[in-house]
């Protein structure tokens, strides 16, 4: 039988850039309809094949690219889709042996295993796929088959964060399936989570070697944990040792669900429903410090548009957070916003430790863990950015 031939996009000129985005201004519109979220061969302005990708008219990411320089076999998608997550797979739990301390990582990290637009962790039984790109979307269905052939006994369950939707420019057409509760253990500490709940794919995996490494530092400390959500880095505070923790954030629904881990570890946690903002000024009035201080704020920056307002938003965060913590003691501080560089981010906590009259140490930049594999090509794959700080 004859295959079909794909559709074709054609490139302004003759260079492919690197990294696995391509944008809107460097693709010309083509000459006849191609679907939304289609598989297309990418042709540079001399005519030749370059690539294979996903399409999307209407995203600024107009090109998601899967292969460069020859056509592999993603008109198969299940067996592309296996292969390729089966490789994922392989770097997880055989590679790095997560599984063995741990039953929440992340199982495909998007643009890092070069699945641009999919990400898929691992809560317990549960694997929440959350699509970033229309093209992954519409595989789904292939999707869960390379899932469940990896991991027969889990429950798939797909979820489109909201930004996507509008980003890309679809509504999905089902709703994510509501698996419950499930019980996550990390190092020991034990976590209540909703798979595809909440924020994100319902835990944040990037942040466990993180999480061991501050509680390291917490022993017989008072501990602050400022935007806390469900406790992370609380709880393993509590584990550590901590004399006192006090985790802050505003949105009741997962401080519930802290509280619910904390009873789960019998930790002894004080949550706060609170602004971080007028909770550190009341702190700093009321000349409250702590040995040790936690800031891991939500997105805050979505794109480059809002760097300026971003950073000024962080570096207010920063200064306060600053101020909560007692000479001789520790910040680590963190973004999540892909679109601000780790020099931007540094910078910004220096002129906050000026703003707030304090002088600062860097002991340590952090990242991801090592199931976040970063391309050198794609600086937005280290999105994930933080510094660990004395603080005098």
């Amino acid at each position: 039988m004859k295959k079909l031939s794909r559709p074709v996009v054609e490139l302004e000129n003759d260079y492919l850039s690197p990294g696995p985005w391509i944008f809107g201004r460097q693709v010309l519109r083509p000459e006849t309809d191609v679907e939304p979220g289609a598989l297309v061969d990418v042709h540079d302005a001399s005519g030749r094949f370059v690539a294979s990708a996903l399409y999307n008219p209407a995203s600024d990411i107009r090109l998601r690219i899967l292969s460069r320089g020859k056509k592999s076999d993603l008109d198969r998608p299940k067996e592309w889709l296996q292969r390729t997550l089966s490789s994922a797979d392989r770097l997880r739990r055989r590679t790095l042996g997560l599984s063995l301390n741990t039953n929440a990582y992340r199982v495909a990290h998007a643009e890092g295993d070069d699945l641009p637009g999919l990400v898929v962790d691992r809560l317990a039984d549960v694997l929440v796929a959350e699509y970033h790109s229309l093209g992954f979307w519409r595989l789904r269905g292939e999707v869960e088959w390379a899932l469940e052939s990896l991991y027969p006994e889990a429950v798939v369950v797909h979820r489109v964060p909201a930004g996507v939707r509008s980003a890309e420019d679809f509504e999905p057409e089902e709703d994510s399936l509501d698996v419950g509760e499930r019980e996550l253990n990390e190092y020991g500490v034990r976590f209540l989570v909703a798979p595809g709940r909440g924020h994100k794919t319902g835990f944040f995996c990037d942040q466990r070697d993180n999480r061991r490494l501050v509680a390291g530092l917490c022993k017989g400390a008072d501990v602050l944990d400022l935007c806390c959500n469900i406790g992370g880095f609380s709880l393993h505070a509590a584990a550590a040792g901590a004399r006192s923790v006090r985790a802050v954030d505003l949105d009741e629904v997962v401080l519930e669900r802290a509280a619910a881990s904390a009873q789960l570890n019998s930790a002894q946690v004080e949550f706060l429903h609170a602004d971080v903002f007028p909770f550190c000024r009341s702190e700093q009035s009321a000349g409250r410090q702590s040995r040790v201080v936690i800031l891991d704020p939500h997105k805050i920056i979505a794109g480059k548009r809002m760097v300026e307002e971003g950073l000024k938003k962080y570096g207010d965060m920063n200064a306060l957070a600053l101020g909560c913590v007692r000479p001789g003691g520790i910040l680590a501080t963190f973004s999540c916003s892909g679109a601000l560089d780790l020099e931007s981010f540094v910078g910004m906590v220096f002129r906050a430790a000026r703003r707030a009259e304090r002088d600062i140490r860097v002991l340590e930049v952090l990242g991801a863990g090592p199931d976040h594999p970063q391309r050198p090509d794609f600086p937005r794959s280290r999105y994930l950015k933080g510094l660990l700080l004395a603080v005098d």
